[in-house]
């Protein structure tokens, strides 16, 4: 069932680049957080990934970052030299690199974490909990979707 026709798009109607926009505009608007900080908002990313789980190898950072593996590398490259996050080699398989936060990287992460959910929470101050968590619901019913797509 097609959701919008060619013949009438709207911008302000599509999904696509409403995402696109909200993205933008939210990087924007977070600027400030991170000209005091250590790291980018990029490099807070990569931070977050491996504190959160989603991946603890290069590879693996890479495909949750939607990044190539080359600009990635070059993130945790940066990361590591600022003694933020760590390499290690497994010692299972000499060949995978694991990465992981370093103390003073999870202190980093952290604290930009409190400052962006306060950030977002102040732009979402007059919505509802039930619109907040619909959206939520389904942001990841479409994330699913494309990921089983991808």
């Amino acid at each position: 069932m097609a959701h919008q026709d060619t013949a009438h798009f709207d911008p302000e109607r599509s999904v696509g680049y409403l995402t696109k926009r909200v993205f933008q505009l939210a990087r924007i608007g977070m600027e400030p957080i991170f000209q005091d900080e250590e790291v980018t908002h990029v490099q807070w990313s990569a931070l977050m990934t491996l504190l959160c789980g989603f991946g603890e190898t290069a590879a693996e950072m890479s495909r949750h970052l939607c990044h190539d593996t080359g600009a990635t590398t070059r993130i945790i490259d940066t990361l590591e030299e600022r003694g933020l996050m760590a390499r290690r080699r497994c010692t299972s398989d000499r060949r995978v690199v694991r990465l992981a936060l370093t103390e003073a990287g999870r202190i980093v992460a952290e604290r930009c974490k409190v400052k962006v959910v306060t950030l977002w929470n102040d732009w979402m101050a007059d919505w509802s909990q039930e619109d907040a968590d619909q959206l939520v619901a389904l942001l990841l019913r479409l994330r699913d979707r494309l990921e089983t797509q991808a």
